[in-house]
């Protein structure tokens, strides 16, 4: 099965549109403060959705909700491959964001009870940093794919549509799971076994105070990375404008292969953080100081973008970006298992998907701020118009570093 969950993560990151989301916005004429709204619509329904979907995944069954998801994945290409007006790109989003309540958190918890079921459970962090780890594989050749796809259409709606055939793949894929891994649903669930399930694991999230805790640290690592990272699409066109090199080819291909460049180098960075973070977290004395270490090093990492991104060296910035991905890989998979262990069998599914929901508040507030602030900037000439992405990233890292997980006398957190 391992094989196979990292088949599912290898065609789910043929996301042939993602190294050019940002600037495929731009092209069809959308400001940063448009893209802002558009990203934060996403992620508000990805937010509605979220936690409904975990608990229908542990009460309906895992396998069919990722089904659904994939569907739903499918119908948001087709749409966003054929957008002309802003409108349409909600419509797109909204599928998408249904695909995305739908998978996060589900298939993980399917990993986690195959774990079980075969004795393997103190294999976590190493299992699923492995199965991760092909997922960036899978993004460092759906990154040349796509390249190659703009040379040709010069054109990124193409990425789109050419995504449409892994997800196919990948559905097959889902459907002959076995079916020991849909969970422990229930023959008859109604509304009200929904409610009552989704209610007990949103207790359990705000009382247990290692669970309140990761999820403040979800929301402030990965919900502001999710939104920080976009923003290295346009980094890296400016820097390929810049340099003297395709000069005889137009902005859309110089462009993606400077894009498709980076952004391979990316994911084998972070396959290789995916697959080690087992050994940082041994190194470190744990999954706790692991954690902790690599606060420390994100907030270094986000004060030196920020004159890097004022004075333009972009050149710099970008490797600054890279190892950005480098160690949210390595925190990945540590924060999963963290979680793992105060979420029981039954609850798996909801409880990394109020995970989820949270990053996605996170992401859906700052989206919106940083647009806003780089149109700013753009408007006033303050500067390299980047900068204020690395300085919002700053303030929420510096607030998780200040606030730290106590112990009381007794040895419990508080």
């Amino acid at each position: 099965m391992i094989r196979r969950f990292s088949l599912y993560g290898f065609l789910k990151n043929q996301r042939y549109f993602e190294p050019f989301i940002i600037l495929f916005f731009l092209q069809r004429g959308l400001s940063f403060t448009q893209i802002g709204f558009l990203i934060a619509f996403r992620e508000l329904f990805i937010n509605l959705i979220e936690i409904p979907s975990g608990a229908v995944a542990d009460l309906f069954g895992r396998r069919r909700s990722m089904i659904l998801a994939f569907v739903s994945y499918i119908i948001s290409f087709a749409i966003f491959g054929f957008c002309q007006d802003y409108w349409h790109f909600f419509i797109a989003m909204f599928f998408f964001a249904v695909g995305e309540a739908f998978r996060t958190g589900t298939h993980k918890a399917m990993i986690f009870t195959w774990l079980r079921i075969e004795g393997r459970l103190d294999e976590k962090t190493k299992v699923y940093g492995y199965t991760r780890s092909w997922s960036k594989i899978g993004s460092a050749v759906s990154t040349v794919l796509a390249v190659a796809c703009v040379l040709l259409a010069n054109d990124y709606a193409y990425v789109f549509f050419f995504a449409i055939i892994p997800y196919i793949a990948g559905l097959i894929n889902l459907m002959t799971y076995p079916g020991e891994l849909e969970g422990q649903p229930g023959e008859k669930v109604g509304i009200r076994d929904v409610v009552a399930h989704l209610w007990e694991c949103i207790r359990t999230a705000l009382v247990v105070r290692r669970l309140r805790r990761l999820i403040v640290e979800s929301m402030s690592f990965e919900g502001v990375y999710k939104a920080v990272a976009d923003y290295l699409q346009p980094v890296v066109k400016d820097m390929a404008l810049l340099l003297p090199i395709f000069l005889a080819w137009g902005e859309t291909r110089r462009s993606a292969v400077m894009i498709g460049v980076v952004y391979v180098i990316l994911y084998l960075v972070s396959a290789y953080a995916s697959r080690n973070a087992h050994r940082l977290t041994s190194r470190a004395g744990g999954e706790e100081r692991g954690s902790r270490l690599l606060w420390k090093v994100v907030f270094g990492l986000y004060i030196a973008l920020i004159p890097l991104l004022f004075f333009g060296y972009y050149e710099v910035a970008v490797v600054g970006f890279i190892a950005l991905a480098l160690l949210q890989n390595f925190w990945r998979p540590i924060l999963i298992s963290r979680f793992d262990a105060f979420a029981s069998e039954a609850k798996g599914a909801t409880v990394l998907s109020i995970e989820s929901q949270a990053k996605s508040v996170s992401t859906m507030i700052i989206a919106p701020i940083l647009g806003v602030a780089v149109d700013f900037v753009r408007g006033q000439s303050l500067g390299g118009e980047f900068w204020p992405v690395a300085a919002v990233a700053t303030v929420v890292t510096l607030f998780i570093l200040l606030t730290p997980l106590r112990e009381k006398g007794n040895g419990e957190p508080t």
